[in-house]
């Protein structure tokens, strides 16, 4: 494309060195420059892009796009205020708005992003509808595959993905949207159809500065929305139910406690772990189509556990009803759903069991100790891997929310993992987290046993465990790779087991399975 058509599409403040070039690629990782490459400077939290700009001229790079002019570079450079919001825009450029030719489905949410991203893309494909999924597990459509690094994809891979989807026909696209996304711009030029606010709780506080900040940053997903999308919101959560006047977009709203909402569920029967309901249509509203959808009443039942999976399900049912899917169709796509990997994912049920949790905030956390006191099992051996570079505040909050928990499931002793090897330098644990998680235990009169590396820390527990006793692996990014080896380790340990059965789970996993990417640092961050 040649790079004036390129241009038209941002707000270019000032610009030197200039002449009609055709750019072959844009990129903002100097890595990915080939020959007249476009080259992105991106300011981010450990590295700024102007320091990459000379690599990136020395490698093809023919134009630059930079917050200050780089005075010894004499290539093209072009000034903007926000090279992010630049990025995106010129993704979607070059990529001739793929976007605009899909149907976008936007979640956000402190808790439940993923479950209820997988449970809508059930819904989509039962209706026989093409479909793409992209996340905090896996960007997915067709035959393509990719474990996740970043829970919404940076900007320009984020368009180049929606390109490929379009290209290989899909129609409809669900996706989780993060707090960091947002902020960062990396949905800027998304032409989303649909968007959805879960919940909120405190979570990236340090990240965002102030609980404030993050919840202005989740709820521009939904402020900043057309009135030709729609918003589903949650009445039973303060403050999604505030955003239902602070948006153009045509809101859809649901609840159990709220029964003033278009959609009320009522007799949750949890008596399995898995529920079944009624869900109440109290008030018709459109499609994206212009169909009505009308009063009505539905049974639905559960394939996962979870009072949190209900809420889930009502905003995966509420964005099916959106998108024309009949109400046969989503029950049955919704009783087919079987869960999400590493969210209270049983890997191992025999003489002991292991659950593998992706144990991320507060809220995830007291979901799944909640859960846990359910359940019965002779001891509890729990490995947690501390969730790295998030905060004093953050990991002072999952610890307090685990200590809470303390007395009820008798817990003497917790696994501690640091998971050092395992997790980017965005992941990594500061002495001050950890200092803040010792502190806290300590109070409880919890031991923490140690470890630097996260296979000797699932190792322990292995060498603990006895029959009847139940292992959790609790940790996000740090645990992500924890099913491969532990697995793998009681293989190894007791040969007499059937290793084809034991190692069955990791089959279609995609969390911690590639492990290459551990060592390309991320310059957008």
């Amino acid at each position: 494309m040649k790079i004036d058509t390129l241009m038209e599409v941002i707000a270019v403040k000032d610009k030197k060195n200039t002449e009609e070039k055709e750019i072959s690629n844009i990129t903002y990782h100097s890595k990915d420059v080939q020959k007249n490459s476009l080259f992105v400077c991106i300011k981010g939290y450990k590295t700024d892009g102007h320091h990459y700009a000379e690599k990136a001229v020395q490698s093809g790079a023919v134009a630059l796009v930079v917050e200050e002019f780089i005075p010894s570079l004499q290539v093209a450079q072009y000034l903007v205020d926000d090279s992010r919001q630049a990025l995106a825009a010129l993704s979607d450029q070059y990529f001739n708005h793929p976007s605009k030719d899909l149907n976008v489905i936007g979640i956000t949410a402190t808790n439940g992003k993923t479950s209820t991203s997988f449970m809508t893309n059930a819904i989509l494909e039962e209706n026989n509808w093409k479909t793409g999924l992209m996340g905090t597990v896996m960007v997915k459509f067709g035959d393509t595959l990719i474990p996740s690094i970043l829970t919404t994809p940076e900007s320009l891979d984020l368009h180049e993905y929606f390109a490929k989807m379009r290209d290989e026909d899909v129609s409809h696209v669900t996706m989780e949207v993060s707090s960091s996304a947002l902020d960062l711009k990396r949905v800027g030029n998304v032409d989303f159809n649909i968007v959805a606010l879960n919940n909120i709780s405190r979570e990236h506080i340090d990240l965002h500065g102030s609980f404030e900040e993050y919840y202005n940053a989740k709820a521009s997903l939904i402020r900043e929305a057309s009135d030709d999308e729609f918003a589903v919101l949650n009445l039973d959560d303060a403050h999604s139910a505030s955003l239902v006047d602070e948006t153009k977009a045509t809101t859809v709203t649901y609840g159990i406690e709220n029964d003033n909402g278009h959609l009320y569920c009522s007799g949750i029967d949890l008596s399995t772990g898995r529920g079944t309901f009624t869900v109440q249509i109290k008030r018709p509203f459109q499609t994206v189509n212009g169909d009505w959808v009308k009063e009505a009443s539905f049974e639905i039942t559960l394939s996962v556990a979870g009072y949190h999976s209900v809420y889930n399900s009502l905003s995966a049912i509420a964005i099916g009803l959106i998108s024309g899917v009949s109400i046969p169709t989503i029950q049955k796509g919704i009783r087919n759903f079987k869960g999400v990997e590493r969210r209270f994912q049983f890997i191992y049920e025999s003489d002991f069991k292991i659950v593998d949790d992706h144990f991320a905030n507060a809220g995830n956390i007291d979901v799944t100790l909640e859960t846990l006191t359910k359940m019965d099992y002779k001891n509890l051996h729990l490995v947690y891997a501390i969730r790295g570079s998030r905060g004093v505040t953050t990991n002072l909050e999952n610890a307090e929310t685990l200590a809470k928990w303390i007395p009820e499931l008798g817990l003497k002793k917790v696994i501690v993992s640091l998971s050092e090897s395992h997790v980017t330098s965005k992941d990594r644990v500061t002495p001050e987290e950890l200092e803040a998680f010792e502190k806290t235990m300590e109070k409880v009169g919890v031991e923490v046993e140690l470890h630097h590396e996260m296979p000797e820390a699932l190792k322990s527990s292995l060498e603990q465990v006895e029959a009847g006793d139940l292992i959790v692996m609790g940790g996000a990014q740090g645990m992500d790779f924890g099913a491969k080896y532990i697995l793998n380790q009681l293989v190894e340990m007791r040969p007499e087991l059937d290793a084809e059965a034991v190692l069955a789970p990791l089959e279609e996993r995609v969390a911690g399975i590639d492990e290459s990417f551990l060592n390309k640092e991320d310059v957008s961050e």
